[in-house]
């Protein structure tokens, strides 16, 4: 900024400077310029008016859209320290960006090095500003949870853990070398395609039970009329008792439900006494089901 004007100006330069601007302070101005809003500012100030009474000068005058107040502000704050002059220094031509292939070759070594660095941390190391990091940088995702990371030793060929690989593998070619089958469901009327391997598959799992579970304020949800008043509910939480019970299903519903004494704990005897009232289970569940066929 090279016209400069002082920190105080006299009364007759600032009239001059406004004659020369030509100001028309009718309602609601339409048409002003930068410079015009500047010198109100400039005038403003050099009278000792508050920066936010100028900004509230200049909306009544003009409108919200003719300068802002931190716009205000600023020029306040630089009319007050240094000589300023209204008009914008001239520009060197385009302005550098950190935008390139350089700095986002950077970036990329940085991020490959450390996946968790922080946008603060490559904007210190490198040397670019944040926001330039925030449009090179790569989308940042969570990590995805997994029941359990398996290491190269326990993908081996005689781990457990590669056994359970090589039977779902074996499982997935069965379900599609059997195919599916077209079963009659509606006496002629309706038809659907189940795979005979899914239906034979059982699967189970193993969940806490509390004693008492209380009923939730959704469940307890009652009408009413607008004037009737509210109906009180205590908060109640969960029994500490709890046992411990597994579950064995498969496509047509559960096969069996096994809880646990108190005093039991599941171990290797426990499961295996399990494993052999499922298969007590699911030999009446065959023998159930051929009865019916049969009939």
């Amino acid at each position: 900024m090279h016209c400069t004007l002082g920190a105080k100006i006299s009364a007759p330069s600032v009239n001059a400077l406004l004659n020369s601007i030509d100001l028309k302070m009718a309602p609601s101005i339409a048409v002003r310029s930068k410079l015009e809003i500047r010198a109100v500012v400039r005038f403003l100030f050099a009278r000792g008016t508050k920066c936010s009474v100028i900004y509230r000068e200049i909306v009544e005058n003009y409108d919200e859209h003719a300068m802002s107040m931190t716009q205000v502000y600023q020029w306040c704050s630089w009319f007050k320290d240094v000589p300023t002059s209204l008009q914008d220094e001239p520009w060197s031509g385009r302005p550098n960006t950190a935008n390139n292939d350089w700095n986002t070759a950077r970036v990329d070594e940085l991020i490959k090095v450390d996946r968790r660095v922080k946008v603060k941390e490559i904007s210190l190391k490198l040397d670019i500003p944040k926001t330039n990091v925030y449009e090179i940088v790569l989308n940042k995702l969570s990590a995805t949870w997994v029941l359990k990371m398996l290491s190269d030793e326990h993908k081996g060929p005689f781990t457990i853990d590669h056994q359970r690989v090589e039977i779902s593998h074996s499982l997935l070619h069965r379900c599609q070398q059997e195919g599916d089958e077209t079963v009659d469901v509606g006496h002629g009327r309706d038809h659907r395609a189940r795979n005979k391997l899914l239906e034979h598959l059982i699967t189970g799992d193993e969940t806490w039970l509390h004693l008492s579970t209380p009923e939730t304020k959704r469940d307890s949800m009652t009408w009413k009329h607008p004037s009737s008043p509210v109906t009180k509910k205590f908060k109640v939480q969960q029994s500490a008792t709890k046992v411990m019970a597994t579950v064995f299903w498969n496509s047509r519903g559960m096969i069996l439900l096994d809880i646990l004494s108190k005093r039991e704990s599941m171990n290797a005897d426990r499961y295996c006494e399990t494993l052999d009232r499922l298969r007590h289970a699911v030999r009446r569940k065959s023998s159930k089901s051929s009865n019916r066929q049969q009939r």
